[in-house]
């Protein structure tokens, strides 16, 4: 086989092996990531065992379309600065989306060694090694635009997809303010994603070559109540509703008052912040000592186990109503919580919360059974009867997900919503309902993965881009 112009018979025959882990006893006492870095040897080795088959299908699963056979052979053959030039023109964040994404479930799940019986290239890891080597060498070029274009683009929402799209457009020459309600940048990225997968000096690095580049933010703002989009329709030549989607389901059970349960959210951004350098707060929800109940199956419930447990609670149980083949979570992040002491009851759902003295003492769940599937459908599940059981529980904390909010209502009553209340945008491409607006990311599509989001944040630049140069030539005619 011919490899990167060398010869490397039987290159991918070499062990799989992927970014070495602490040991679990050792990780639990830090919310730093969990991951040791590779050597140069050691990944260069992983990099080496593509087979550089005819058909990408790794390339054809990632979203972003990355360059992904050729950027492993230039990691194979040492030439790293080359390699890091390569993803990184296809992606504004490679150095997070090699971290964050469930790679078992796109490009690495699609390799062909995976799918031929061999351990697939641990893609994600070598994506993170290059481009950390391109930090720490200096190689990562400053936002400098050729040319300044004379208008500005305003973008609502700091998160990966508003970050995608400010790093697109400042470096076409536009002036790109980017509005946010938090007070730090990042949205998920700062206060969602635990240090432990994701610590926050790789968010900010990201961050400050966005501000060295002239991207300007303005922080604990909310549009609709700090400043309304017709004013931002009025700063900008055009607008980017990039805020993503924040509004948690509710757990609909008997014995659930308002006072019992924990949002995701406010249990992940109470630790964040304290990553982060805040202080702590008295009234945050924490896990010490608690006998903690997790429901849902997907990343968030498990950055939510993986911070509880390292927040010192006595147990820690995830609640997952389908089984272990049918969670939308990633694997690799159900083997990292069961390491860490993790308990999981599949194929069980909440039936009720227990309470003594005002308290809740339990959660009392139901097994469940999965149906047959109808053709083409998902399967079902049906409980079984008979079969309730108590799980011991003093801090619950509801991970199922995510809704759009009410953008119309809080934002504009002319901006048009789809049937799930996400933002209505044109077949095929970012524009909203009102002239000069655009939207992307989460608030599109509803709750989904942050390599989605930096996907349609550097799609929907592309579109502003092309609609502003014809608005330029309109004036020009």
């Amino acid at each position: 086989m011919q490899k990167g112009g060398r010869s490397n018979p039987g290159g991918f025959l070499i062990e799989q092996r992927r970014l070495e882990k602490q040991p679990a006893d050792a990780r639990l006492r830090a919310f730093t990531e969990i991951t040791v870095k590779p050597t140069a040897d050691g990944g260069a080795a992983q990099a080496g065992r593509c087979t550089d088959c005819g058909v990408p299908f790794c390339q054809n699963a990632c979203p972003l379309q990355n360059s992904i056979p050729d950027w492993l052979a230039l990691s194979a053959d040492g030439d790293l600065r080359e390699a890091w030039r390569v993803a990184a023109a296809t992606s504004t964040m490679p150095e997070i989306c090699g971290r964050i994404c469930p790679q078992d479930r796109l490009c690495e799940g699609a390799c062909t060694l995976q799918q031929s019986g061999w351990d697939g290239v641990t893609i994600g890891s070598v994506e993170a090694w290059i481009a950390d080597t391109a930090f720490d060498n200096g190689w990562v070029e400053p936002i400098r635009p050729l040319a300044e274009r004379g208008q500005s683009v305003g973008i609502v929402g700091a998160g990966p997809a508003g970050m995608a799209a400010a790093d697109r457009l400042r470096s076409a020459g536009y002036s790109v303010v980017v509005y946010d309600r938090h007070d730090r940048v990042g949205g998920l990225l700062t206060y969602g994603i635990p240090g432990f997968k994701l610590e926050k000096r790789v968010v900010q690095r990201r961050v400050d070559r966005l501000v060295e580049g002239g991207v300007e933010f303005v922080l604990n703002c909310s549009v609709g109540v700090d400043v309304t989009l017709d004013e931002l329709r009025d700063r900008h030549d055009a607008v980017l509703l990039a805020m993503g989607v924040y509004q948690a389901r509710i757990l609909t059970v008997p014995g659930r008052g308002a006072n019992d349960t924990v949002a995701a959210l406010d249990f992940l951004i109470a630790q964040n912040r304290v990553d982060c350098g805040d202080a702590p707060v008295a009234d945050a929800p924490h896990a010490r000592g608690r006998k903690v109940v997790v429901i849902g199956g997907g990343d968030t419930a498990m950055d939510c186990v993986r911070t509880a447990v390292r927040q010192g609670a006595t147990s820690v149980v995830c609640l997952y109503r389908r089984d272990r083949e049918n969670m939308p979570g990633s694997a690799r992040e159900v083997q990292n919580a069961e390491e860490e002491g993790v308990r999981f009851e599949w194929l069980a759902a909440p039936k009720a919360l227990l309470s003594r003295d005002g308290a809740v003492v339990a959660v009392r769940a139901q097994r469940m059974a999965l149906t047959e599937a109808a053709p083409g459908q998902r399967r079902d599940i049906a409980p079984v009867a008979g079969s309730d059981f108590d799980i011991p529980a003093d801090l619950v904390i509801e991970a199922l997900g995510f809704e759009p909010e009410p953008f119309a209502e809080q934002i504009d009553a002319g901006l048009a919503l789809s049937k799930w209340n996400t933002i209505q945008v044109a077949r095929g491409g970012f524009a909203a309902s009102l002239p000069g607006v655009f939207a992307a990311g989460d608030a599109v599509r509803g709750a989904s993965l942050v390599v989605w989001a930096v996907r349609d944040g550097q799609d929907a630049a592309a579109e502003i881009d092309r609609y502003l140069r014809a608005r330029t030539e309109e004036a020009a005619a």
